[in-house]
């Protein structure tokens, strides 16, 4: 049974992930590979958002090369972005595992 501290506590604790989700929501991250050449934006809600190549790099002999470079920097602004996310969840948390929470 809960009592009238817990149950605020919890409130404050839902109240707070869902100002923690619109903010998430609302972040991006950049990540870029080949020395800047390919430039990626990703959302919070792990959405790429924004893919920019260097026209210098696109070469019709060597698309295997941009596909990489390509798949790299997506990664890298994934990775970043759910580091931020996790990063908030655990400022939020202090660290708890909560189930179901991440």
């Amino acid at each position: 049974m809960m009592n009238k501290k817990m149950l605020r506590q919890a409130q404050e604790l839902q109240k707070n992930m869902a100002k923690m989700q619109e903010e998430l929501e609302n972040s991006t991250v950049d990540a870029t590979t080949g020395g800047g050449v390919v430039k990626v934006t990703v959302s919070g809600k792990l959405r790429l958002e924004s893919l920019t190549i260097d026209p210098d790099v696109v070469s019709a002999d060597d698309v295997e090369m941009l596909e990489d470079l390509v798949r790299a920097a997506v990664n890298e602004g994934l990775d970043k972005a759910q580091e931020v996310a996790a990063n908030k969840m655990n400022s939020l948390t202090g660290g708890l595992k909560i189930p179901g929470l991440g």
